[in-house]
């Protein structure tokens, strides 16, 4: 069996894309998601030598970044309330606490969702354990101290 000592998420989190140049992301944790899915709104798609890219705009905490990343494939994923979407899928490196990783993410409107990104279990496995009645332990000094559970 895998030691996770130390590797323990709970259900919310902040994370970074490094590579899309974003940081302090307020995430979801859900084991429930397969997929993990970022609030973005595709521009458009680019074709490259090294292969195809997507641009994209992230709209969160009132500003907007642009970003690139490889597009890996169109998808369709069922949302949170059972509609079926076709949706751009990236790769991209994802940080969680001091840990880095590549990991699949969709992009989708998220408007409506209290947090911009959610994390499924696909980037979780064999990586993290949750807590489920925890918050923010892997994002020291990201959240004040009144805003953390224990």
């Amino acid at each position: 069996m895998k030691d996770y000592s130390g590797k323990v998420v709970g259900w919310r989190e902040v994370v970074g894309l490094p590579a899309l140049g974003l940081s302090d992301i307020p995430a979801k944790i859900d084991t429930g998601a397969r997929t993990s899915s970022l609030h973005a709104e595709v521009l458009e798609e680019i074709m490259r030598e090294d292969g195809k890219y997507v641009r994209f705009a992230v709209d969160w905490d009132g500003v907007t970044h642009e970003c690139e990343a490889i597009h890996v494939d169109v998808r369709g994923i069922t949302s949170s309330n059972g509609e079926a979407q076709k949706r751009f899928v990236i790769k991209t490196t994802l940080q969680i606490g001091e840990m880095q990783f590549r990991a699949e993410i969709s992009l989708a409107d998220r408007s409506v969702m209290k947090f911009p990104l959610l994390v499924g279990r696909s980037a979780l496995r064999r990586r993290f354990l949750v807590d489920s009645s925890r918050s923010w332990l892997q994002s020291p000094g990201a959240i004040d101290s009144k805003d953390r559970e224990s």
